[in-house]
């Protein structure tokens, strides 16, 4: 968790396989720790092709059957359909948006929004912005993207800086977003 904290957390992504990566494992999370889809990430990129969404949108009952034996990941019908879903959902994004990247940065005006929290118990599960993103994904067929998950994925791709004010990433990471 440290190792994830000081290297990726709230760093602005703009890749859209990362950004893929992300919303799926956010999505797996649901119900559990974010440490227990950390220690099943490895598995997770070989399981779901390094996430590559034209691969994964491609998975059939076969490919679904063998996911729901590996205990790797979690194995979980509706996250697994649901990561399916959300790669045919993500191509329909990136025909047209002509990315993932620029369709869901424009939820933050395309720049990281950089909060000035002082506790942990200060940060939100959700904001409006992750309300309006999951009802905009949901709307366009992706699983899993209620505003808590939507909210955690923003966190971790950067789309808002949630480290706190004392936090020595938080102004590393605030300058990552700087033009």
């Amino acid at each position: 968790m440290t190792r994830y904290h000081d290297e990726e957390w709230g760093v602005p992504l703009h890749d859209d396989r990362a950004l893929f990566e992300f919303l799926i494992l956010e999505g797996a999370q649901a119900g559990l720790s974010w440490s227990t889809i950390l220690n099943k990430r490895a598995a997770y990129r070989r399981a779901f092709a390094r996430f590559n969404p034209r691969v994964v949108a491609r998975f059939t009952a076969p490919r679904v059957r063998a996911l729901l034996a590996n205990d790797g990941i979690v194995r979980n019908r509706a996250k697994i359909a649901a990561t399916i879903a959300n790669a045919r959902a993500f191509l329909a994004v990136q025909a047209e948006h002509g990315s993932f990247d620029a369709y869901v940065w424009r939820f933050v005006d395309g720049r990281p929004v950089q909060n000035r929290w002082r506790a942990v118990r200060e940060v939100p599960a959700e904001t409006e912005i992750a309300r309006v993103l999951s009802r905009d994904l949901k709307a366009r067929g992706f699983g899993f993207v209620g505003p808590t998950i939507c909210y955690a994925f923003m966190q971790a791709t950067g789309m808002v800086n949630d480290h706190l004010v004392d936090c020595f990433r938080r102004r590393e990471v605030e300058r990552l977003a700087s033009p």
